[in-house]
């Protein structure tokens, strides 16, 4: 069907000043009403987490092995006293007085189960700079100045150290006055065993016991439940502890009847900042709680200290937890943690975090300035930092044989769509870049364990690897996709053993594409004709490039592969398969402005009754007179839910995938370039508001976003994919790094900044973004808009590293990762010189050679001084390669420095 278009629809534009892109500054704060859905996770990897509140309140709960929003651990906060020599003391709860609506307990006014009526203070600024969460306090009432910097120690490279079950408090309070001030931090908190289903109406288990323990480096309370079985999903220990030596401890709350225990608790402390010491150890199976809390027993540490005059004390304190089992997918059977091979209980992990703390928070505090100490824009070093932290949510497992495993993300209190599902974890860039050794576990998975002797893959794995699921149909984006992202991992990491590890798999998994009949492409001619299913949960059928150009990727990525095994005649049967692919691709999908989807049902295949689509519209449908991408005229298909012509966000990513791999062009590189910037002009809209959309609703009003698909030149289908109105966080982020790869920089920093301002605390967490689920895997492709931004790539293959900032290159300063170390890119030039540097903070980077923008004739290189000879070519267009005669290492705390002229 034709359609007429009457007017021109209208482009996008940039809805940013160049100032609000471009300058570098600092992280934005939340304050007032901003903080109300901040939600800051604290946890590591595969432990769960607790979030630290806009307000400085503790919340989400989500230490079970399973999420918990929206679900707080009753009696549980900090709280400060101070009293200033030869004055009355203060009082408060250590958060921000509450923000409305104040109508949270099923009217009975507000919730009082963390003493919401007692008295708060009067704001707080909110700074988040993953892992650290740092909270300012202001109250002119209170005679101190409280902050409050919390997190876990994050260690790019380091697994281990990143994966420690515990929060880390550190309070700081400074006195500005003359005389000195005496102080009490209170922390209590609720035994939290048995509380999965916090918040709902259930009893908790009975016989929890609370203790007080010390040793030589902590001392507090430890939470345990004896009559729980060792195997129980619900069995683990917990623990509220300070190596602060001035303690006062209850191992319980008073008990009594109505609210007798907070009026005890609060009273006692409010008057002196003391606690009178209760200490119970005793227990007495089968006791069920008789008071503390409405449904389980309290504890409390009150630490003291005196605050010199113009001085400041910290005081630390830790919460640890250790639940060792969780269900497994397959069978719903226990199956181990890894971190309960890591520790024997959450004592132990609160000991190791206190003995190793000096070196646990310099390092993370290392990388975090290695980070964001650099000349990105703000909002792009805080879309790819704060997603990095999905990587330690209930979205992401790693059982006790160290395999690693992720939902798509979180429900409320399930995960949500299991089985590191490949065709949303091939947007996923954050794992690959900061725990590679993680991320190469997926793939021996999926190469290992989920491909079978056929080549098909299983687009969702078992759990554990070695039980065999249901069969799930394979998936053209996400089987593709494991193929370019096994030669990522290879080149980054240079791990030869992997590479041979999964060849096998992985060739069987690429020649799955024509050895099926009636599959993808089973006459061989490098375009995916076949069923095609695909992330959006539904079957494309015809030639399209979001299926198309992850094949051209594959099969180039297979094709350097087999070249680097020495398997010469496998390596040119996939180049020829591609060469015949680009072409028949160019030829039948280009528009002139983007790819298209030619829809059409390759002979022998048989379409479901439930992908049948309507008839088409007739000659004379109302719809064929209004041609904007919402109601343009509606083209019936065969089948439901295809794209035709419409420009679709994915069109190509499997090109931005080849990008982030080093793979190079699949497919000519002026069309690329334009249908990107195609993307942009359709698809971007800011504001979205006038844009109606029946789907699942991510942006709305006056919030700006990035559609999955629009129909520019009318031919809508009547029923489109189904989530093709939709705005995912996780397609902008790709969509923003191939624009900026293609050199649209201003337009896809707008993508970026339209999508962080979205997560403004008011609306949205901005450490949440959700698509089916919370913390969607998705949403770590925002790591690639670091990539495409420093023209960034390394081959540990060749010991090749590439740099070409698209920001700021006269000063340029950006973090770098490798599968071996980490530290900082800069550029300068002044005064006819280029001078790039390679520092590495933390482990080691083998280098041979530097790619770098300029043309100086002149090359020079040195190691913390020491000359290391060198020559450079010109390369490509405005690059040179300066080789170095050795290669050299490049250690912690060394800096190699090339200098063009």
């Amino acid at each position: 069907m034709s359609v007429k278009i009457k007017k021109q629809i209208p482009k996008a534009q940039v809805p940013y000043s160049r100032k609000e892109l471009f300058e570098p500054g600092k992280q934005r704060t939340f304050t007032g009403a901003a903080l109300k859905e901040v939600a800051f996770p604290l946890g590591g990897i595969g432990t769960g987490t607790i979030s630290i509140g806009g307000r400085g309140n503790l919340r989400d709960w989500e230490v079970f092995n399973r999420p918990a929003k929206g679900k707080d651990l009753p009696m549980t906060f900090f709280a400060v006293w101070a009293r200033p020599r030869g004055e009355a003391g203060v009082a408060r709860i250590l958060e921000r007085k509450l923000l409305p609506p104040y109508t949270h307990a099923r009217g009975h006014g507000m919730d009082r189960s963390n003493l919401g009526g007692v008295a708060r203070l009067e704001e707080a600024v909110f700074r988040g700079e993953y892992p650290f969460a740092f909270v300012d306090f202001k109250d002119a009432g209170l005679p101190v100045r409280a902050r409050l910097e919390a997190f876990n120690p994050f260690i790019p490279l380091n697994a281990d150290d990143s994966s420690i079950p515990a929060a880390i408090f550190n309070w700081t309070f400074e006195n500005p006055s003359s005389r000195p001030v005496a102080l009490s931090l209170l922390a209590t908190m609720t035994n939290p065993l048995g509380w999965q289903d916090i918040g709902i109406e259930t009893k908790p288990f009975p016989g929890r016991l609370n203790q007080f323990r010390q040793d030589d480096l902590l001392r507090g309370l430890w939470f345990t439940a004896p009559e729980l079985g060792a195997f129980d999903p619900n069995f683990g220990t917990a623990a509220l502890v300070t190596p602060w030596g001035e303690v006062d401890a209850q191992t319980r709350l008073y008990r009594g009847g109505w609210w007798d225990s907070a009026h005890v608790l609060w009273d006692d402390f409010a008057e002196d900042g003391r606690l009178e010491p209760l200490i119970e150890s005793e227990y007495r199976a089968g006791e069920k709680p008789t008071g503390g809390t409405e449904r389980g027993e309290a504890g409390a540490l009150a630490l003291r200290a005196t605050v010199p005059a113009r001085g400041k004390v910290t005081l630390p304190v830790l919460i640890a937890w250790h639940f060792p089992y969780l269900k497994a997918w397959s069978e719903g059977v226990p199956v181990r943690t890894y971190v309960s091979g890591l520790f024997a209980d959450a004592w132990d992990a609160a000991r190791y975090t206190a003995r190793h703390l000096p070196r646990l928070t310099e390092v993370s505090r290392r990388w975090h300035g290695t980070v964001f100490h650099s000349s990105l824009p703000p909002y792009v070093i805080d879309a790819v930092t704060s997603q990095a932290s999905i990587i330690r949510t209930n979205t992401c497992i790693r059982l006790a044989d160290g395999q690693f495993y992720g939902w798509e993300g979180c429900s409320d209190d399930v995960g949500c769509c299991h089985g590191t599902c490949t065709h949303v974890w091939n947007y996923e860039q954050s794992l690959a870049f900061l725990f590679p050794e993680l991320e190469r576990g997926i793939r021996r998975n999926e190469f290992l364990n989920s491909t079978d002797a056929r080549g098909h893959m299983t687009f969702r794995t078992s759990m554990p690897a070695n039980v065999r699921m249901r069969g799930f149909h394979a998936c053209g984006d996400g089987q593709m996709g494991a193929i370019i992202r096994a030669y990522r991992d290879w080149q980054l990491s240079g791990d030869e053993a992997f590479l041979r590890e999964v060849w096998p798999g992985l060739k069987r998994a690429l020649e799955y594409a024509w050895t099926e009949p009636n599959g993808w492409d089973p006459d061989k001619d490098g375009v995916m004709e076949g069923c095609q299913h695909n992330t959006y949960d539904i079957e494309f059928y015809g030639p399209n490039t979001m299926m198309g150009a992850m094949y051209l990727g594959a099969l180039r990525a297979g094709e350097e592969m087999a070249r680097h095994l020495g398997e010469g005649e496998k390596a040119r049967e996939y180049r020829a398969v591609y060469e015949s692919g680009r072409k028949r691709t160019e030829a039948l999908l280009w528009n002139g402005e983007y790819y298209v989807q030619k829809v059409e049902v390759m002979p022998g295949l048989e379409v479901p009754e439930r992908l049948r689509g309507p008839a088409a519209c007739g000659e004379e449908c109302a719809c064929n007179e209004t041609p904007d991408p919402k109601t343009a005229a509606m083209q019936g298909f065969e089948v439901k839910y295809q794209y035709g012509e419409g420009c679709l966000s994915d069109q190509l990513l499997g090109q931005w995938a080849c990008h982030v791999a080093g793979l190079g062009y699949v497919l000519d590189p002026r069309r690329v370039g334009r249908s990107v910037e195609s993307i942009f002009r359709y698809n971007f809209r800011g504001p979205i508001g006038g844009f109606s959309n029946v789907q699942r609703i991510y942006a709305l009003n006056d919030e700006a976003g990035l559609l999955l698909c629009s129909w520019p030149r009318g031919n809508r289908p009547r029923l489109p994919f189904v989530y093709s109105d939709e705005v995912w966080t996780g397609i902008e982020y790709h969509v923003a790094a191939h624009l900026i790869y293609e050199g649209h920089v201003a337009e896809g920093l707008a993508v970026v900044k339209g999508a962080r301002d979205r997560h403004d605390g008011v609306r949205r967490n901005p450490w949440d973004e959700f698509e089916c689920g919370h913390h969607y895997a998705r949403a770590m492709s925002s790591w690639s808009v670091l990539l495409a931004l420093c023209g960034y790539h390394y081959s540990a293959v060749e010991g090749r590293m590439r740099l070409a900032p698209k920001v700021s290159p006269e000063d340029f300063r950006c973090a770098f990762t490798t599968g071996s170390g980490w530290g900082t890119l800069s550029q300068k030039v002044a005064k006819g010189a280029q001078t790039v540097g390679v520092a590495v903070d933390y482990g080691k980077v083998a280098l041979r050679s530097l790619v770098a923008q300029g043309s100086g004739e002149k090359a020079t290189a040195r190691l913390d001084g020491r000359a290391i000879p060198a020559t450079r070519r010109a390369v490509e267009k405005g690059m040179v390669e300066v080789a170095l005669e050795e290669r050299v290492e490049v250690k912690e705390g060394q800096r190699l420095t090339v200098t063009l002229r």
